[in-house]
């Protein structure tokens, strides 16, 4: 199967840079300054947001990391030995220029064998959720985020790797703005939170009407929207049932969560765009579903069928055609590709190694191990053939 990989395109439509301490704030406004802090706490280095640290990244400086796929042998084999999170880890490692700046990425794609990727900030996962309550700082946050990755990594480099700025959407003339800021700017995909959007008077559904005038302006431009896996606010109903101030820490263990709140975000928001209407009132839209697993899939298509069967006259099409029409998956390595195959089909497939994260794959191109027994056209598509349709990238192989 490997074989197959030396003439088919790869498209990781997974990456991540690892930003700097100045990425969000050397471009804050003046009025904003002291928002968005690092402070020193019991020896390490810590961001603050509004006077209130997060635990959520365990080191924002990036400068000391755990290794690439650190994660592997546990999340196929699950932990039998009970291991604790620092011996599944390992030891750490110091960051590399490859994950902080692109001529260095694209040095080492050659060396992995990757002709394109999209690469995801890391740091802007815990932003949104944290400046929920004031809107025009969450604006002024993910916009000096995104000056920040311009001019670090550019939106199109080479036309090789998309940096993939954010878009915040509490204020929808703000998130316009910034949409075509970002278009003006060379991207071809943004990323948006699949979390409820908070607002002045609470939070609502981006498949409301209200947000058309967004829509309206992705499908003008032909983008690609990322609803990539992020830090969804979700941690307020887990809190209800632990009976605390319950912060979402990824790299710690919580079996509460990780049954009740893993897959609930994405489920949610692409069951608002469906039953809200977006997609159906823009059905040009191109929806990446990105480091969110597919493993709620069949049961939210199941049910999507029943609501229908029951409630026809309240949707304008079939909610299960929408989602195969609209939505574009990256199921996690692990999960079975083979069966996602026969249930929605290649061409809603993505490759996503999620490097250099510690749960995604140490080697990129393993991702085609998973896809042993797919016909060879199947697996070009998952591989590479899908995104660049998408992107309108050439589906061609970059001669090194």
């Amino acid at each position: 199967m490997t074989s197959v990989l030396n003439d088919i395109p790869i498209f990781d439509a997974d990456n991540h840079m690892y930003e700097t301490t100045d990425a969000l704030t050397k471009y804050l406004p003046d009025r904003y300054r002291g928002a968005i802090d690092y402070v020193e706490l019991r020896g390490r280095t810590k961001i603050m947001l509004k006077g209130r640290v997060t635990e959520f990244i365990p080191n924002p400086t990036f400068e000391v990391v755990a290794r690439p796929g650190a994660m592997e042998d546990y999340l196929r084999h699950g932990n039998p030995d009970g291991k604790s999170r620092r011996e599944i880890f390992g030891a750490p490692m110091q960051s590399i220029p490859a994950w902080r700046e692109p001529k260095s990425r694209l040095e080492l794609m050659d060396e992995q064998g990757l002709d394109r990727t999209l690469v995801f900030p890391t740091l802007a996962s815990l932003v949104e959720e944290r400046l929920r309550d004031d809107p025009r700082l969450a604006h002024a946050a993910i916009h000096a985020l995104n000056r920040w990755m311009l001019e670090t990594w550019t939106f199109d480099y080479q036309d090789r790797i998309f940096a993939t700025p954010v878009i915040t959407l509490p204020i929808v003339e703000k998130a316009v703005e910034e949409l075509e800021w970002v278009v003006a700017n060379g991207a071809k995909a943004v990323l948006i939170r699949p979390a409820p959007v908070p607002g002045f008077e609470g939070s609502r559904s981006f498949g409301l009407p209200e947000f058309d005038p967004f829509w309206a302006k992705v499908v003008e431009h032909d983008i690609v929207v990322a609803l990539h896996a992020s830090d969804s606010g979700y941690d307020r109903y887990i809190s209800d049932w632990l009976g605390s101030d319950y912060e979402y820490l990824p790299f710690q263990p919580e079996p509460f969560r990780l049954v009740y709140g893993t897959s609930r975000p994405i489920e949610d928001a692409v069951s608002a765009l469906i039953c809200h209407g977006a997609v159906s009132r823009f059905p040009q839209l191109k929806i990446a579903i990105v480091e969110n697993g597919s493993d709620w899939v069949l049961p939210l298509l199941n049910r999507l069928a029943g609501m229908y069967k029951k409630m026809k006259t309240e949707l304008p099409e079939d909610p299960v055609a929408v989602f195969k029409r609209n939505f574009f998956l990256n199921p996690f390595w692990e999960d079975d590709l083979p069966e996602l195959v026969d249930l929605i089909g290649a061409d809603n497939l993505l490759f996503g190694s999620d490097y250099p994260h510690v749960e995604g794959l140490a080697e990129p191109r393993s991702y085609v191990k998973m896809l042993d027994g797919l016909a060879a056209d199947d697996v070009r598509k998952i591989m590479g053939g899908n995104m660049s349709r998408l992107l309108k990238t050439p589906e061609t192989r970059v001669r090194r």
